[in-house]
């Protein structure tokens, strides 16, 4: 497993870190796609969003990550305090995000509930699997925003419930209608439509540790 990790060599990523908010508690950025939340075990993965952050801010510390090809906000704590005040939110299910993404296919309904219970894949790491006795509970909301053409694709809204590990990915792949750009979770003509994963984390809304007001992140969807 662990060569396995080593082995991905992440390509160098230009594009910057977009800073939307700061003040002396928290950051909310906008990470781009190709760019991982935290530096490699390689060290030819030193460049992350943490390594370049701690540059500027050197107490910086994340509350949580996007998987590399994932775009869009996240929260950045700027001290162990906040971290553990949001932490907690995370934990109790508490932080609510929503995401923009781009399926294969036309999704039938118009919104609904996506709930296939995910465990690690021993066998084909880092995937995950769907699993009904090992599994964890994993429950995914959406609504569709259009249906495209040629090729028939749906843009969609994604809010869940759960933040498993490859949750948005593994269930739009298992309901039919894979992530465009998703090389871990795709069908067969899903993946050569796009050259970047159609994913982007576009709110996030939690309370802020200072002023106890709901604190509502936005980052607009670029594709």
């Amino acid at each position: 497993m662990q060569s396995v990790i080593d082995a991905f060599i992440a390509p160098p990523c230009h594009a910057e870190i977009d800073i939307l908010f700061q003040d002396e508690h928290l950051l909310l950025i906008n990470k781009p796609s190709g760019l991982l939340s935290l530096s490699g075990k390689n060290p030819l993965n030193k460049d992350s969003v943490h390594f370049r952050l701690v540059q500027d801010f050197p107490t910086a510390t994340l509350l949580h990550r996007l998987d590399f090809g994932t775009s869009g906000v996240m929260v950045v704590a700027l001290n162990k305090t906040v971290n553990a005040f949001i932490g907690k939110q995370f934990q109790e299910g508490k932080v609510l995000k929503t995401y923009t993404a781009i399926l294969h296919g036309h999704m039938r309904d118009d919104m609904g509930m996506i709930e296939f219970p995910i465990s690690k894949d021993p066998d084909n790491f880092p995937l995950q699997k769907i699993c009904y006795s090992t599994g964890k509970a994993a429950i995914t909301n959406y609504q569709v925003i259009e249906r495209l053409e040629n090729p028939s694709r749906t843009r969609i809204v994604f809010s869940p419930v759960t933040g498993r590990t490859h949750q948005l990915r593994i269930h739009s792949r298992e309901y039919g209608h894979p992530i465009l750009g998703c090389d871990l979770y795709k069908n067969a003509d899903s993946l050569g439509m796009t050259e970047r994963l159609m994913l982007h984390a576009t709110t996030i809304e939690f309370t802020h540790p200072a002023t106890h007001q709901t604190m509502k992140g936005f980052c607009p969807c670029p594709f």
